[in-house]
């Protein structure tokens, strides 16, 4: 199950990369089109910070996290026990949205990003969406699902 997860962190990840590439090519040369007036809309921006613009020039400090987060996520997807659909549908996204991220930012310097709802101040893209959903399953997960029944078990189980 593992290599499918990779395979659909992979298919995240180029239809990231595929979505920005529309967004430079119909986008870009008109700044923003109205999907849903008043409500939705595609804006092009260079993102080269992290969220909401935050810690501009920190690019290879961002590339580094994403790629250790990412290569932990992905050892974890072949180590863990108890993977169920949240924690299975987390490690695709996660890792998915990250190397699509992490893809423009060792590219490009910067984040293609398009999407913007009117009542939420940031613009994002495909592969934020999928880290921030991600991370909503991880947690529900964690929660509700993981093994808490026999924690020694899972803890010799990630030693061997």
């Amino acid at each position: 199950m593992a290599f499918i997860i990779l395979l659909l962190s992979i298919l995240f990840a180029a239809v990231d990369q595929l979505l920005k590439i529309l967004v430079v090519r119909d986008i870009k040369p008109v700044g923003t089109k109205a999907l849903i007036p008043g409500l939705l809309s595609l804006d092009y921006t260079e993102n080269r910070g992290a969220a909401f613009g935050m810690m501009v020039g920190w690019r290879w400090i961002f590339v580094a996290i994403t790629a250790v987060v990412c290569a932990f996520i992905i050892f974890a997807m072949f180590r863990y026990g108890h993977h169920e659909f949240f924690s299975w549908a987390a490690s695709a996204l996660i890792v998915g949205g990250g190397i699509g991220n992490m893809i423009d930012r060792i590219l490009h310097e910067y984040v293609v990003d398009y999407i913007h709802v009117s009542f939420f101040p940031a613009i994002f893209d495909f592969g934020d969406c999928c880290v921030v959903i991600g991370v909503i399953f991880f947690i529900i997960h964690v929660l509700f699902f993981a093994d808490r029944k026999e924690p020694e078990k899972v803890i010799r189980r990630w030693r061997t």
